[in-house]
């Protein structure tokens, strides 16, 4: 094979690839100048570099929405650095799989062996990615919102593209209203999910072992305190009722008028018709990890 046609299917398989020219040329010469076994080697080293990069943090990335007639789906792809959650293949890569998310109403395990635009499943475009940018890049969790009876809504945090960001929420109403006539209020309580991060609707969303535990844990810093043990349980108690405030979204301050709760504004923009809460989901990425 002569030096001209060598150089030619390297450049080709770089632009297939985006794997560097040394390795294309070793991948050629290795492979007798076949294109497709040559991508097999790469795709083989690739899968080798890609599990050693695994073992690394990835708490950066971006959420990404996506919605049609009223669905929602929401998806967190984790990347190592903020440099690469901006980079233009990541954000196309992400896109792409969020689409698929929708359709395969947020199941994870359905969305990994789906096939993307060039035929490959995003298992195998993963592992691709992953060799090209030199990071650990995985795909953390989704959910998915239906249309059924509900009015749905969603927000997203500091934006760099429609529906793409740090921040996602997906919000869900049972209601008589139009979406029209409460999608002001509805945009408003997605910011101020994404803002609050509660953990639940209500108290009897809250469960048991979770208040348990904290009243266990508020009650010990009491007594380490040396607060008189006849006052503890009263004062604990308190501490409880402000930790539910604080963490449920109807019992929170309303953000943009803290005198109000959220329970209290869903009743006023509600009026005489019926506007409840049934379900929201917040996403912030790296959070927990």
């Amino acid at each position: 094979m002569d030096q001209d046609n060598t150089l030619e299917k390297v450049k080709k398989l770089r632009e297939l690839t985006g794997v560097g020219f040394k390795d294309c040329k070793i991948a050629i010469d290795e492979n007798n100048g076949d294109i497709e076994k040559s991508l097999e080697f790469l795709r083989k080293k690739g899968i080798a570099k890609a599990n050693q990069k695994m073992e690394r943090v990835a708490a950066d990335g971006l959420v990404s929405i996506s919605e049609l007639e009223n669905k929602f789906s929401i998806l967190e792809v984790n990347s190592e650095t903020d440099f690469v959650a901006k980079n233009d293949e990541f954000i196309k890569f992400v896109e792409e799989i969020s689409e698929l998310t929708l359709s395969k109403l947020g199941k994870i395990e359905d969305v990994l062996i789906s096939k993307m635009k060039n035929n490959k499943s995003v298992k195998e475009n993963l592992v691709l990615l992953i060799s090209k940018i030199g990071e650990k890049i995985t795909l953390r969790r989704s959910n998915f919102i239906e249309s059924g009876q509900f009015v749905n809504f969603s927000y997203t945090h500091s934006a760099i593209k429609p529906n793409l960001g740090k921040i996602g929420v997906l919000l869900s109403f049972e209601t008589n209203k139009k979406k029209n006539d409460i999608a002001e209020f509805g945009k408003q309580l997605s910011m101020h999910i994404a803002a609050t991060s509660p953990l639940a609707i209500g108290k009897d969303d809250l469960s048991e072992k979770l208040l348990e535990k904290e009243k266990e844990i508020i009650t010990e810093e009491l007594k380490n305190s040396g607060k008189n043990i006849k006052i503890i349980d009263k004062i604990a108690n308190g501490k409880l009722n402000k930790f539910i405030s604080d963490n449920t979204l109807l019992n929170q301050e309303w953000v943009m008028e803290p005198k109000k709760k959220v329970k209290d504004v869903l009743k006023e923009v509600a009026g005489k018709d019926k506007i409840e809460i049934k379900k929201f989901i917040r996403f912030k990425v790296g959070e927990g990890i």
